[in-house]
């Protein structure tokens, strides 16, 4: 049987963008760090990757991405007590509300800074790009550098 939580088709991932009032950008990262601990516990979690605002900028916006094992997991966590409870929370430490964008694919790749709501490209479009970023590099890569290790391990 197959298991439904692994099942790379299923999985849903959720990008946040959420941009810190100035002088509580420190505020809201501990907020943020105690969040993703607690949230966990949450079934269906599959894991977060913060975007913190580069070093020495003046942005204050973070990229919060979450993956989720399905979408009723994404909904459970959306309509929990415990994310109302942190929207709450945050909201005293951060400018507007939530930008949200689902992600359901390689245009994850395709977004552009600052521009998350735009239309994406179609699917045989991400494929193509990517295709011809892939298929050099397997192609090159493997003759640069036989010549550089092909001796490295001699044949017996």
């Amino acid at each position: 049987m197959k298991d439904k939580s692994t099942d790379v088709g299923d999985q849903v991932a959720v990008l946040t963008l959420r941009t810190a009032k100035p002088g509580l950008e420190q505020d809201f990262e501990s907020a943020l760090h105690d969040f993703i601990a607690a949230s966990f516990e949450t079934e269906g979690q599959l894991g977060v990757h913060v975007v913190r605002p580069p070093p020495g900028s003046r942005s204050r916006e973070y990229g919060i991405v979450r993956r989720f094992s399905s979408c009723q997991a994404r909904d459970r966590f959306y309509d929990s007590a415990m994310f109302r409870q942190w929207e709450q929370k945050v909201a005293q430490l951060t400018e507007g509300g939530p930008v949200r964008q689902e992600l359901t694919g390689l245009e994850a790749w395709f977004t552009l800074p600052g521009r998350a709501g735009a239309a994406q490209p179609p699917r045989w479009k991400m494929a193509l790009v990517t295709a011809l970023g892939v298929w050099p590099v397997s192609i090159l890569v493997p003759r640069l550098v036989k010549p550089l290790v092909g001796n490295l391990h001699p044949s017996s």
